[in-house]
């Protein structure tokens, strides 16, 4: 919303208050100004001029030489190259050693042999943005549509010494798109009166309802509508006053009947419309919803499809305007224009927004019919815009106007109370501060027992509750002097909860040994994640999916982690190690009756190499024991240690011989392994590994206390065993037959080698362990070592047929 400050002048006094200071004043009760603008753009020497004489110039056929009188006593030449300039015109004219917007500086200059004392100014030389300029001088200079006193100051008739500030209005706030709205908003904070117009209207004795009738099909959709009849208008140039107004107001001017409609617009917030009487078609106004594929051609020239849910005006039989939202071109008002047919009515709101968004033809009056506008004022709107136009344009208005109206204009009530207010602000207000405030706001108020009834205006369509008066109360009273107080209420400490926690710290480990962190859609395409999806859990399906890529929820993070692999690999990118934190959905049913779990898990994905020094000519592979590492090292930064991994063949979409399952108290908590050749050629990668966690059953997992202890005084002994096991024993089933004889004194056992194959028999593997025993009391004797080591060997090969290799 543009607002002039000239024009605001109009309805308060404020000729001590600068456009700045009013700004100010109106951002800090809550209706923020985004811009305080000056017309004037450091314009100097511009005066109001009279060309006497215009010819053509001798050497030039597109240039003319004018004789302008500037109020100086002698007249003075200026070369012109406007098509429009003319003998008899009042012109603007910047005289020689005047500034114009942009730095531009008129000099004595000789154009083709002939010397020009200054520039007849056009309107976009001014500062004037081109879409403001009226057509007639869009492409020549401005002439004054009135007579003139050549000399005088040019900036005042042109609106050049007012300055427009720019409301960001929320909105809620649509009252404040009209100037009236905003001159309520300055009278209560500043605590002034308002001056509204007084509109008169001179009718004749004629009846308008005896030249038209008005029938309202859908009163729901169009409460109130007036039709007022105009006759015999005189349509020509707006007077320079309203022009420079509208273009203030950032409305490009028509004619005297259109800017009429368009000045009550900004004054009031409410939208007209001005039908030729003559075009009309007929003497009837129909108003009803559009048929299903009706057409009609509006102001733009363009042509609309509408539907059942778009409202429109007829003559009775073909639409001429879309209700709210823009007239047709049939009925338009044109040079020819004798009779006008007014219109002011109240349009749902919602029928328009919906005709609005459908035909994708958004303007001023849609905008304000969608926001909500005053029921009390629709009338008044067009009696003061009758007024206008007969002043302006002439014509005779027949008694009227003709109406229908089943309108609701009644106020809405709010009661709240003193302490209600006060608690909420924090305040110590007194009844007579509120009442106040309220008479400030022109509120009508009663109050008893320090309880407020406030009947709130119809122009105030945003206040509906009591939350919405506490408001009021506190932009009045000033949002500066709220005192600043801290909440009595017990406090809580904020903190994580076990998911977020363990998500925040896999995330910093990850990233610290080198992954990225991969972010995909939760909906996926069933085909993908059935290669690894184990039968017993369903798939969500999505009711009506974006594309078939996107038809289910996902149960797992897989597929779309190597879907990037293969994204990087078809860009030459072949050593990528990327993870996922995100939500699966798993159903046991095959038809839902019931919400899906929703699970929390931990993937990631390797290929390529894990470790390249081209320096020293290393390279590290990625295999199993990497990415297994990499994993044991993210539990442990969850604090969890007693894990165990056992060897699985019948994993799907897992390699059967590098896939092992991670088991922590017995219960399986996630997948770690090699990704199965088939699988891998349907990505067309190379051997790729993975792992995935459940972190919403980790969530219920032990975790080991993180204990601290001395450094040992006493020295440790080292033993190393070389053990023939049978070959389908795992290192962690004979660690932990280790670890359960060898009692307090074995403190740490690592497998340092694996070997199957000449010297054994078949069948059988060796599988050598390092073994350190510590006392952190006392020295151990060789003695008391051998007795534990002894008790170690002797319930491997009691519980597991474990023997020494020789």
């Amino acid at each position: 919303m543009l607002v002039s400050y000239q024009w605001l002048k109009e309805y308060i006094d404020i000729d001590d208050l600068s456009p700045q200071e009013i700004a100010e004043k109106l951002t800090r009760s809550g209706v923020e100004v985004d811009a305080v603008t000056d017309l004037n753009q450091g314009i100097t020497n511009l005066v109001v001029g009279k060309v006497l004489e215009c010819v053509k110039h001798p050497e030039a056929d597109k240039l003319n030489l004018c004789q302008v009188d500037v109020g100086e006593g002698e007249v003075v030449q200026i070369v012109c190259g406007a098509k429009n300039v003319a003998a008899d015109q009042y012109v603007a004219v910047a005289k020689v050693g005047a500034r114009l917007p942009g730095g531009m500086k008129i000099k004595r200059a000789k154009l083709r042999g002939e010397v020009s004392e200054g520039m007849i100014c056009s309107l976009q030389e001014l500062g004037f943005e081109s879409k403001l300029v009226a057509k007639k001088y869009s492409e020549g200079i401005f002439a004054f549509p009135q007579e003139m006193v050549a000399g005088e100051d040019a900036l005042a008739p042109l609106g050049l010494n007012d300055t427009v500030l720019e409301l960001d209005l929320t909105p809620n706030r649509a009252d404040c798109l009209s100037m009236i709205g905003v001159a309520y908003e300055i009278a209560a904070i500043l605590g002034r009166e308002i001056t509204l117009p007084i509109p008169a209207v001179v009718s004749s004795g004629e009846k308008a309802s005896d030249y038209i009738s008005v029938n309202v099909e859908t009163s729901g959709d169009n409460p109130y509508y007036g039709a007022t009849i105009i006759r015999g208008v005189k349509i020509g140039e707006s007077p320079l006053w309203l022009q420079t107004i509208l273009m203030a107001a950032g409305i490009r001017p028509i004619n005297n009947v259109v800017d009429v409609t368009n000045y009550v617009l900004m004054e009031y917030g409410q939208p007209l419309h001005a039908f030729d009487l003559d075009r009309f078609g007929s003497a009837e106004v129909v108003v009803r919803r559009a048929r299903e594929g009706e057409k009609m051609v509006t102001l733009d020239d363009a042509e609309r499809t509408l539907s059942g849910e778009h409202l429109v005006i007829t003559n009775g039989t073909d639409p001429v305007a879309i209700a709210g939202v823009m007239g047709g071109a049939t009925s338009e008002v044109q040079n020819d224009t004798e009779n006008i047919l007014l219109e002011a009515a109240y349009f749902n709101d919602t029928t328009v927004r919906k005709a609005s968004k459908d035909l994708g033809l958004r303007s001023d009056a849609s905008s304000r019919f969608e926001k909500g506008i005053d029921p009390n004022r629709v009338a008044e709107a067009g009696i003061r815009a009758t007024s206008l136009i007969q002043q302006l344009a002439g014509g005779q208005v027949l008694k009227g106007p003709v109406e229908f109206d089943e309108l609701d204009r009644s106020s809405n009530e709010v009661t709240i109370s003193l302490a209600k207010i006060n608690g909420v602000l924090g305040t110590d207000l007194k009844v007579s501060d509120v009442e106040d405030i309220f008479t400030k706001l022109q509120f009508s108020v009663k109050e008893k027992d320090g309880t407020f009834t406030v009947a709130v205006p119809t122009r105030r369509q945003d206040i509906t509750i009591e939350a919405d008066i506490v408001e009021e109360v506190a932009r009045l009273y000033g949002y500066d002097n709220i005192p600043t107080t801290l909440p009595n209420t017990p406090s809580t400490p904020g903190g994580l909860t076990e998911v977020q926690w363990k998500k925040r710290k896999a995330r910093r480990f990850l990233e610290g040994v080198g992954l990225d962190e991969a972010i995909s859609y939760s909906l996926t395409k069933k085909a993908k994640d059935d290669h690894f999806t184990e039968e017993s859990v369903h798939h969500v399906d999505v009711a009506l999916p974006m594309s078939e890529d996107r038809g289910s929820l996902r149960t797992t993070l897989l597929p779309h982690l190597l879907d990037a692999l293969s994204h990087n690999k078809n860009r030459n990118q072949y050593n990528v190690h990327l993870y996922e934190i995100g939500s699966v959905f798993h159903s046991k049913e095959q038809t839902i009756t019931v919400q899906p779990e929703e699970k929390t898990y931990i993937s990631a994905a390797f290929m390529g190499l894990w470790q390249e020094h081209s320096w020293q000519g290393e390279k590290k592979v990625i295999d199993f024991f990497v990415v297994k590492g990499i994993l044991e090292g993210l539990l442990a930064e969850w604090d969890i240690l007693d894990i165990r991994f056992a060897q699985t063949a019948d994993k799907k979409g897992f390699h059967p011989g590098r896939t092992a399952s991670i088991m922590i108290d017995g219960k399986e908590i996630g997948i770690v392994g090699q990704i199965h050749p088939t699988v891998q050629k349907t990505w067309s990668l190379p051997a790729t590994y993975v792992f995935e966690l459940n972190v919403s059953e980790l969530v219920n997992a032990n975790n080991d206390t993180l204990r601290y202890q001395p450094i040992p005084k006493y020295p440790a002994i080292d033993r190393d065993i070389a053990l023939v096991v049978d070959e389908k024993l795992t290192s962690g089933e004979v660690e932990q037959v280790i670890r359960e004889y060898g009692g307090t004194l074995l403190t740490q056992v690592n497998v340092f080698d694996v070997y199957q194959g000449e010297h054994l028999e078949t069948g059988k593997k060796s599988l050598a362990f390092s073994l350190r025993y510590l006392d952190p009391e006392k020295t151990l004797t060789d003695a008391e070592v051998v007795a534990v080591h002894n008790k170690v060997l002797e319930g491997l090969e009691e519980k597991l047929g474990a023997t020494l290799r020789a």
